[in-house]
């Protein structure tokens, strides 16, 4: 372990910085605010000089610099000297307040850790590098500050908050915000909140789906298909596939009902009523949280102005910008990146066709019987392997792009990145989810009439069970998969790597004692060896959680157990990422904050849709509105007859007659099973002589519209209606704005009278 270095500085910051004097006559170690990493190289070359520079920067600042090697490992421990948190203080009149940390010139340790990593950031060498820019360019390896988890507070954390045993207990939200800062904290907040919420929901869908199982046997249309073993249905496909009898499909017709049944159009909108109350109520939670920590009118350029005068006096402010050109340039590679997603999710959709095809050909009995439901689960499958691999090209686009429109502030690239990022990923999530709810079987023409890809391969039908069991299996495999692998790739990769170099590090590792130099050492190669964080570590994990509420809400009718699903996930996503935070990264640069930024706004565009795709997947994908109408106006009971089953003739109606003359030259039916047939039946309504659409299909298409302008309309009413009948700000958090206004004016009328007496 090296000496500190001894800089011209060193006799001035002795007397700015009373604790380095104090520590160098007790011959304790100090405590560091940051370090610095680098890999070593010779004394003359050009990486050194440019390190040497860099730290000169910092030492004319009066920072501290601690000098240490391990290994080919240069670690430059960092203290910033105490005029600058004075200055901090001053400037901002006390921003620590709901801490701690005592009201004089202190400030905590995360505005501390904050103020430095500003600090080291803006500094920048004669040829006008800063530490990014020699952190890219190789000459420092990586920059970090410290955990303090031999602390009382660290220790709380990692002992009663970060354990796996405590995934039932609350959260210490005021511990975490004054360990990680503000930003964090209320990320672990609002999860928080959103897996309470969750709760009732996950109920409700539990119920939905319970009802279509108490009817999993008595539902009249499963019972007419299990006994339609007369009914022909027409090939799946045009080489060699046999006519089949609708039967086969009992099975699928009862998982069916278990969510599609007279219980989804509630729960569609009662999700409505519940994404908004979620919003709502976190808005509520969210102005008293910030009341607590005295930032609910925290200004963040007030902050920003603040550092950029400590670290550079007298310098000017950047004014805000805004480039016409580069917004259009901006317009044009979203749309761009856009439509390239668009077109991998049409790829899925041809690969369905060739791979059914396939399974259908297939000698294995097994698998061709079950063809479609096979490659429907080989695309959900094919689709998360295309979502992880475009999540990555999905962040370089948008990096790319936010570096163009060269944002002001940090929560303007946060908030440029998140919109872009956060689009891209949906549209790589849910393009495919769109194309199975509301064109899948929809455009696929009829036996005599395919549309084909090429001329040769006809588009996929439906499942033969109705359309919403592809997009509940879809549904289904996505959100197991993501929450499953997902979550184990993001705990297993960084404790993996932890134990492995803490493997190798036992191996030559000597007993040190706390409080030496060479415990000091210690700790920060501790630090160094855990897993790398960077200024979007926190963005990553909004990002997941919002595209779990996207699947929770937005296609939720086909899937009424997706909340159930999203609760379960939750409860363990909150100490995995305790966890991983406190354990087993590297500490994050706390941020100030006092809301979830613009994440709310995506929440809240996420809730208008989910309104809108459910309002669709009813009246479209679902086959309420059929039933709906055959019951009321085509029906037995439309007709006046009595104690029977109102859906009585429901299958027959549902399907058209096709006559086998009238296939197309490619079709060759397979003989083996059925022979000498002359009609068969698809899904459909058409007529038997020429195959147009019939009179109860424009009957079933109006009332379609019809359902999806009412319900939206009352779901958007409803919601609006629940967004006014709660208020954002609790009259507590108001009141109490009113009464520190009250009494500031109050004394400063009392100053003004002395003044005058005087």
């Amino acid at each position: 372990m090296q000496e500190p270095l001894r800089t011209p500085w060193w006799e001035s910051l002795l007397q700015l910085d009373p604790m380095i004097n104090a520590a160098s006559m007790t011959g304790q170690e100090l405590k560091w605010d940051y370090v610095l990493v680098c890999q070593s190289s010779s004394i003359d070359s050009k990486e050194e000089e440019t390190r040497r520079k860099y730290i000169s920067e910092l030492e004319m600042k009066h920072f501290k610099i601690k000098k240490a090697r391990d290994g080919k490992k240069i670690f430059y421990g960092v203290r910033a000297p105490p005029d600058i948190f004075h200055k901090y203080v001053r400037l901002l009149k006390n921003p620590d307040q709901g801490t701690s940390v005592p009201t004089n010139e202190h400030v905590s340790e995360t505005s501390r850790i904050r103020i430095v990593h500003f600090i080291l950031h803006k500094t920048n060498i004669n040829s006008g590098e800063t530490l990014d820019d020699l952190i890219n360019s190789g000459i420092f390896e990586t920059a970090f500050p410290l955990h303090a988890l031999d602390e009382p507070l660290g220790k709380d954390l990692k002992h009663k908050w970060a354990r796996w045993r405590d995934v039932i207990y609350t959260q210490p939200v005021q511990e975490i915000r004054e360990y990680f800062g503000e930003k964090v904290a209320l990320y672990f907040a609002w999860l928080g909140w959103y897996t309470i919420t969750l709760f009732p929901a996950a109920l409700v869908g539990i119920g939905v789906f319970f009802y279509g199982f108490m009817h999993f046997n008595t539902s009249k249309i499963s019972q007419e298909i299990c006994t339609a073993n007369s009914t022909l249905m027409c090939p799946l496909c045009d080489q060699n596939c046999p006519y089949w009898p609708l039967s086969d499909t009992c099975t699928y017709a009862k998982v069916t009902h278990l969510f599609d049944n007279e219980g989804t159009v509630f729960f569609a909108m009662f999700m409505a009523l519940w994404a908004t109350l979620f919003l709502e109520l976190w808005k509520r939670q969210r102005a008293k949280v910030a009341t607590w920590w005295n930032l609910f009118s925290w200004d963040e350029d007030e902050e920003e102005l603040a550092l950029e005068q400590i670290n550079n006096p007298g310098c000017g402010y950047q004014a805000h910008q805004h480039s016409y050109l580069r917004s259009i340039g901006v317009l044009l590679g979203v749309a761009l990146m856009i439509a390239i997603l668009i077109g991998i999710a049409q790829a899925l959709v041809i690969y369905r066709v060739v791979v059914t095809v396939s399974f259908m050909r297939s000698s294995w009995d097994l698998l061709r019987e079950h063809s479609t439901t096979a490659a429907v689960m080989s695309g959900a499958v094919l689709h998360y392997i295309t979502i992880v691999i475009m999540t990555k090209v999905n962040r370089k686009v948008s990096t790319y792009l936010c570096n163009l429109e060269k944002p002001r502030t940090f929560t303007d690239r946060e908030n440029s990145f998140t919109t872009k990022v956060f689009t891209f990923q949906f549209v790589t999530h849910f393009s495919s989810l769109f194309y199975v709810a509301f064109f899948l079987g929809r455009i696929n023409g009829y036996p005599g009439n395919y549309v084909r890809i090429a001329g040769h391969w006809r588009l996929e039908e439906c499942h033969p069970s109705g359309c919403i069991t592809d997009l509940f299996i879809q549904m289904c495999i996505i959100m197991i998969l993501k929450q499953t692998l997902s979550n184990c790739v993001e705990f297993l990769s960084p404790y993996l790597c932890l134990k492995v170099h803490y493997l190798q590090a036992r191996m030559s590792r000597v007993h040190v004692e706390q409080g030496s130099e060479d415990y000091v050492m210690e700790s920060w190669k501790a630090n160094y060896r855990m897993g790398k964080v960077h200024i979007f570590s926190l963005f990553d994990e909004f990002l997941e959680m919002v595209i779990q509420y996207s699947f929770t809400t937005i296609f939720v009718a086909a899937f009424p157990l997706a909340p159930l699903l999203a609760f379960l996930n939750n409860v363990l996503e909150i100490r995995l990422d305790a966890i991983k935070m406190t354990r087993l990264q590297r500490r994050l640069v706390p941020r100030k904050a006092n809301d979830i930024g613009i994440w709310l706004q995506v929440l809240e565009a996420v809730g208008v849709l989910a309104v809108i795709t459910n309002g669709l997947v009813i009246a479209i994908t679902s086959d309420f509105i059929p039933r709906l109408i055959y019951k009321y106006a085509y029906g037995p009971c439309a007709h006046g007859e009595k104690d029977i089953d109102c859906l009585t003739g429901y299958i027959n109606q549902s399907l058209s007659i096709f006559h086998t003359r009238d296939f197309e030259r490619l079709t060759q039916v397979s003989q083996s099973v059925y022979s000498n047939v002359t009609e068969c039946r698809y899904r459909d309504y058409r007529t038997a002589d020429d195959y147009s659409h019939s009179v109860q299909f424009w009957h079933i298409f109006a009332v379609r519209l019809a359902f999806v302008i009412v319900f939206e309309h009352v779901a958007v009413c409803i919601k609006f209606v629940a967004a006014w009948f709660v208020p954002d700000v609790p009259q507590s958090v108001q009141n109490k704005s009113l009464q520190q206004k009250y009494v500031q004016l109050v004394n400063e009328l009392r100053l003004i009278e002395r003044s005058t007496e005087v």
